[in-house]
């Protein structure tokens, strides 16, 4: 076996974003783009050689030909133990769940999340640490300031491995173990909820219900689960087959790129019960019969329902949120006298509350749900919890819905996403809208007057690290909110992401159409920020 060193030279974009590095496969293919990066990753990791690390996924086009290159530079700088999901799979709370368990030093995820796949499509590389969540902006940032030193790599001249065949493989220092990518987690969800009653409800004659795997990761996890833990017809997963280029669609478990599954919910012969999950595994949406659940009410409500749950009762300690998911959860956590967090948008900001036991629930809008159990958000678990609530509960989506927002209020809430927008437009918005920021509090649009306008900044209450610049918001006198931010998991554009948020309690005002409560609160959001100006859009390419 031979270790040679091949020089190459620094790209000056491989900072990683949210949810690591995440550009088109066209550019990650370029000479030397991938082995770069996981060089910059190797250097950072203090005590890689003879550690364990965790490897895998979503499926994508790229991920085989990513995994063979990662393995070989592996044995190059002497990692011990590669755990490798076998054909190259592993959702991203499944590789968590890995970490966690076998105690690795860390985990390469390979997935562009919900973001399209194919030759033409995108691709990712995210980085997770040894307690099972994304890598901090600490550790990312040395990353990118070590890609940018880096004149060459190591990598070992050895043939490619077989991804298909289960087992142990020697390679010098480095123990290649290609694991099943299902087992582990699917066991860590069966100690969190009651499989019986799960299976009973599914198998219940008057219960009908679909998951849609969007020929992504979930789909061998979802058949593990529903089909031969819980006795579910084989009919119940769809889309279960991950293909490199997600079946040709858009692996976004969002009512738009999930269309075909709401319309199964609707009218009186539609299901009781609907949910979809992402390229990786880690979002979720869910669906009632002619009910939608709000991403944001969906983590209110898990969090109201806990003790209903035998994984969760009599321990939860708070929940956090991110700051533009709606306050449905605060709501909640203020009536229990639990904990509660505001933290900006990525996953990694909620893992230093979770290990120092602060908070049990985290979530955000972007149809993203977790719990302690891993350190990631995780599509199957928020199905299951659902699933588990409405056979305890006995009651319909709706049903469950509804009694919520009669205890809490309903929290009218809705994300418009402007895609693809020229990235000089995009900042030239938000900079003109940082601008006058001193000068909205005291403005008054149509009936609404402004009380706060602020970048919004956050202090990490357990280390003291503090992160600027995570959203623009405008708080209004009776409540209502609008937030402004730019995405960071595109990969081609920029995606101006406005949220808008008005609470009700009247019980006679529960239950009307968000976009119609929401109206004059749209009109205000584009006023202050001059949207169609800048954009040159009449509308939202996504409304959620």
């Amino acid at each position: 076996m031979d270790i040679v060193t091949v020089a190459s030279r620094p790209y000056s974009d491989q900072r990683p974003g949210t949810s690591g590095l995440r550009k088109t496969v066209a550019h990650i293919r370029q000479p030397h783009y991938l082995e770069n990066f996981i060089a910059a990753t190797f250097s950072c990791l203090d005590g890689l050689a003879g550690a364990t690390l965790v490897l895998g996924g979503d499926g994508r086009f790229y991920n085989d030909t990513a995994i063979q290159t990662i393995v070989k530079m592996a044995v190059a700088y002497d990692v011990g133990r590669i755990l490798l999901g076998r054909s190259g799979i592993l959702s991203t709370p499944a590789a968590s769940c890995l970490i966690r368990k076998n105690h690795a030093l860390a985990g390469i995820i390979l997935s562009a999340s919900h973001n399209p796949g194919g030759p033409d499509g995108d691709f990712g590389i995210k980085v997770n640490v040894a307690n099972g969540g994304p890598a901090p902006e600490s550790l990312t940032e040395t990353i990118y300031r070590t890609s940018q030193r880096l004149t060459e790599y190591r990598i070992a001249r050895i043939p490619d491995i077989n991804l298909d065949r289960p087992g142990e493989t020697v390679i010098g220092p480095t123990v290649v173990n290609i694991i099943d990518p299902v087992a582990d987690y699917t066991d860590l969800m069966a100690s969190l909820f009651d499989f019986d009653a799960i299976a009973a409800l599914i198998s219940n004659p008057g219960f009908s219900m679909r998951f849609d795997a969007m020929h992504a990761v979930t789909g061998p996890y979802a058949r593990e689960i529903f089909i031969n833990r819980l006795g579910a017809p084989s009919e119940v997963v769809l889309n279960g087959t991950p293909q490199p280029d997600f079946g040709g669609h858009h692996p976004d478990p969002n009512l738009v790129h999930a269309r075909a599954l709401v319309a199964m919910t609707q009218g009186d012969d539609g299901l009781d019960f609907a949910a979809a999950s992402d390229g990786d595994g880690d979002r979720n949406m869910i669906l009632g019969k002619n009910c939608f659940v709000n991403p944001s009410d969906s983590l209110a409500i898990i969090t109201a329902n806990a003790d209903a749950v035998i994984g969760y009762r009599d321990r939860v300690r708070g929940v956090a949120r991110s700051m533009p998911t709606s306050l449905a959860a605060q709501r909640v956590a203020e009536k229990q006298g639990i904990h509660h967090y505001e933290t900006p948008t990525g996953w990694k900001y909620f893992g230093n509350l979770l290990d120092a036991g602060e908070i049990t629930f985290c979530g955000e809008e972007s149809f993203g749900t977790g719990s302690d159990h891993v350190r990631e958000k995780d599509g199957l678990w928020a199905v299951l919890f659902w699933l588990n609530l409405l056979a305890v509960k006995k009651c319909s989506v709706a049903e469950l819905l509804y009694r919520h927002w009669q205890e809490y209020g309903r929290h009218y809430y809705s994300r418009h996403d402007y895609e693809g927008i020229p990235r000089t437009n995009a900042d030239t918005l938000i900079e003109q809208l940082r601008g006058k920021l001193a000068q909205l509090p005291g403005s008054r649009f149509g009936s609404r007057q402004i009380t706060l306008a602020d970048d919004f900044s956050y202090t990490d209450p357990i280390d003291g690290s503090v992160s600027h610049h995570q959203g623009i918001r405008i708080l209004f006198s009776d409540g209502c909110r609008i937030v402004y931010r730019l995405s960071g998991t595109g990969t081609s554009g920029a995606t101006l992401r406005v949220y808008l948020e008005q609470f009700e309690d009247n019980p006679q005002k529960l239950q009307l159409d968000s976009q119609q409560a929401l109206v004059e609160l749209i009109r205000i959001a584009d006023e202050i920020a001059g949207i169609r100006k800048h954009t040159g859009y009449p509308r939202p390419s996504v409304v959620t």
